[in-house]
């Protein structure tokens, strides 16, 4: 399965001659797209209209008609519906093809997300095409921004190749370990889902004491270290593991 950001003919027609490739590609919007969502669009607006009147008549009992109100749509959830169409545009492709519409209503107005794909309506839904196909590739554009950002494996700055993949091996290394002591460490904890640079931070930078001695060394964090029993529980959990020494 091929899922990109742009979306041009020659990139369709070529997926659709390789054997074995779906895709899913994002599309800007347009007006013809936009009218023929124009349903459900009502539909979502109704719905979030709908979601907050009551609390709006709630909160009306409680405060004055002159107090302000302006942040309360933002505590209602947004309306989400889905649309599924065949759709061609009037020179580019050159064939109809299958196009998922997203209109997302809330208290910051409309919004419109497109994608185009191979996967019939047959094979899937829209609401699971958009949200196990379309969206998990941010999930995977989030995890390469941790490497390059939290383990700086976008500094290639020296002046051989050589080098210059050490860096990123080490980077990559890193962030193997770190996701693993995420993942075996820190699950169902609060930083079960935390980046690797908020876990460099709260459990690797810390201030230390570190006593030498010949049969031992001891390192003495700051009892006012907030994370303590995570820690703890880390540090059992890295004990329980085979072979860890």
């Amino acid at each position: 399965m091929l899922i990109a950001h742009i979306v041009a003919s020659e990139i369709l027609d070529y997926c659709e001659e390789q054997p074995l490739v779906d895709y899913v590609i994002a599309m800007s919007t347009n007006n013809q797209l936009k009218l023929r969502s124009n349903d459900i669009i009502s539909k979502a607006q109704e719905d979030f209209e709908a979601k907050l009147e009551p609390v709006e008549k709630l909160m009306e009992t409680y405060f004055s008609k002159e107090e302000e109100l302006d942040e309360l749509p933002k505590l209602i959830p947004n309306s989400i519906y889905f649309r599924s169409i065949c759709y061609t545009t009037e020179k580019s492709w050159s064939r109809k093809r299958r196009v998922v519409t997203k209109v997302v209503y809330g208290s910051k107005g409309l919004k419109l997300r497109h994608i185009v794909t191979s996967f019939t309506a047959a094979k899937i839904s829209p609401s699971k095409l958009y949200t196990e196909k379309y969206c998990p590739r941010g999930e995977m554009e989030n995890r390469i921004k941790e490497q390059q950002l939290d383990l700086l494996a976008d500094r290639t700055s020296t002046q051989t190749f050589a080098s210059n993949q050490l860096r990123l091996w080490l980077s990559s290394m890193a962030y193997v370990l770190l996701n693993a002591f995420r993942e075996y460490c820190l699950n169902k904890t609060e930083f079960a889902n935390s980046t690797i640079g908020t876990i460099r931070q709260n459990f690797l930078k810390l201030g230390a004491r570190i006593t030498v001695s010949c049969r031992r060394t001891l390192i003495a964090i700051a009892s006012s270290y907030p994370y303590q029993n995570i820690l703890a529980i880390a540090h059992s959990r890295i004990q329980a593991i085979p072979n860890t020494g």
